[in-house]
């Protein structure tokens, strides 16, 4: 697994995708949360994706209720509040686990590619974001602190590689 477009996810459709359908893009993989304190950054993740999918970005939403169960709904709950409360258009996946043993292998593979503060490979909150380039290798690892519009430098810089 020396890429992420080794892994598939299952979009909020209940659809399977494989991850390399997004090869030679780069990729903002979010876990995402609908009553968190973070949530209104799903506003700034749509805008991020309205400016810069034409230019070959992929942001791409998991959902997941590991985190003060901040995401009690059922897909279909979470993909309606996502669309009606900030426009969501960019890709929404089914909900997930990002830590332990239940743990996504996307989110295994990030957290061991790109660990946290201290060398933690567990997420800490919601609106942990990771940019993937071209290439499928991780670049970075955001903080849920830092706001979608704080990664536009670097996601600009990706898209120039």
């Amino acid at each position: 697994m020396n890429t992420v477009y080794a892994f598939e996810a299952r979009q909020i459709n209940g659809q399977n995708i494989p991850l390399s359908e997004f090869s030679g893009k780069v990729m903002l993989i979010v876990n995402t949360a609908s009553q968190c304190g973070f949530t209104p950054q799903f506003g700034g993740l749509e805008e991020l994706h309205k400016t810069y999918a034409g230019k070959g970005l992929a942001v791409l939403g998991f959902p997941c209720n590991q985190f003060g169960s901040q995401d009690p709904g059922s897909d279909g709950e979470i993909a309606e509040f996502c669309q009606v409360n900030y426009g969501v258009s960019f890709p929404m996946m089914s909900k997930i686990d990002v830590n332990g043993p239940a743990a996504h292998p996307l989110y295994k593979w990030l957290t061991a590619e790109a660990p946290g503060l201290l060398g933690s490979k567990s997420i800490k909150w919601n609106f942990t974001k990771f940019l993937v380039g071209k290439n499928g290798q991780v670049i970075k690892r955001y903080a849920p602190t830092d706001k979608p519009a704080e990664l536009a430098r670097d996601i600009e810089a990706a898209l120039a590689a």
